[in-house]
């Protein structure tokens, strides 16, 4: 076969290509009739996108995080010698018997069992390390405004919120029972509102939509009628609801 064959065989099957890959007329006016969009959203979680800020997605069934005053157990089932009891500082940090300080809050226990053994694997030849919290944060939720008895109680249980506002003493007189907060962490940045009408839920005696309190939850009950209130808020916003007298 001649050079000039050759050549005009690839131009033929790159010409080929290059018609395949490119959409017909009538694609391309069906495409833009539809208006179908090839274009990929970037836009992460608790980014900014215009000028609305998206707050992060809460994490399903999220682990407990160590916190400041947790006390843990640190069990070394092949080294007892170095069994101990440790108490997380107002800084983050615990200080480990032969290892020195190690920052531990906001690890869950299974990230805190790894870094242990991370910290102890200069010391011991792959160390098997089981940690149990021995004392820890409870579950708690804050009720304020117009409340008989404001304050953080404990969550014990399965607890609704005309159950969390009864533990707090009822409402008083001047609460609007119409426009309950109900404040819902769902990132260390942001909280979730929800207006919840407990007037309504009592007056139709229908409590399946009384909704369960999660531990973190402030219920803040208002004197007069909340005007528009954001889904979601930052948390530096929340002293206001926190401190209703201030």
């Amino acid at each position: 076969m001649s050079k000039k064959a050759i050549l005009l065989i690839l131009s033929m099957v790159l010409w080929a290509t290059t018609l395949c890959a490119s959409p017909l007329p009538e694609e391309q006016k069906a495409i833009a009739s539809n208006g179908i969009s090839r274009s990929i959203d970037n836009t992460a979680p608790g980014s900014v996108r215009g000028d609305v800020r998206q707050p992060p997605l809460q994490r399903r069934n999220p682990r407990y995080q160590v916190c400041k005053s947790d006390v843990l157990d640190l069990d070394f089932p092949f080294t007892p010698e170095f069994n101990q009891t440790v108490t997380v500082q107002p800084d983050g940090y615990i200080t480990l018997r032969a290892v020195g300080d190690l920052h531990v809050e906001g690890q869950t226990v299974p990230e805190l069992t790894q870094a242990l053994r991370t910290a102890y694997g200069t010391t011991l030849h792959d160390p098997v390390i089981t940690v149990a919290l021995k004392d820890f944060d409870k579950p708690y939720f804050i009720a304020s405004g117009q409340v008989a008895h404001p304050g953080k109680f404990d969550l014990r249980g399965d607890t609704t919120v005309t159950q969390g506002l009864a533990i707090a003493g009822g409402l008083t007189d001047t609460a609007k029972y119409s426009q309950v907060l109900l404040f819902r962490r769902v990132s260390s940045d942001w909280y979730e509102v929800r207006k919840i009408n407990v007037k309504h839920l009592m007056q139709a005696r229908d409590l399946n939509e009384d909704l369960h309190l999660q531990p973190d939850d402030l219920l803040f009950v208002p004197t007069s009628t909340v005007g528009k209130i954001k889904r979601f808020t930052p948390s530096y916003g929340m002293g206001v609801y926190y401190n209703p007298y201030r």
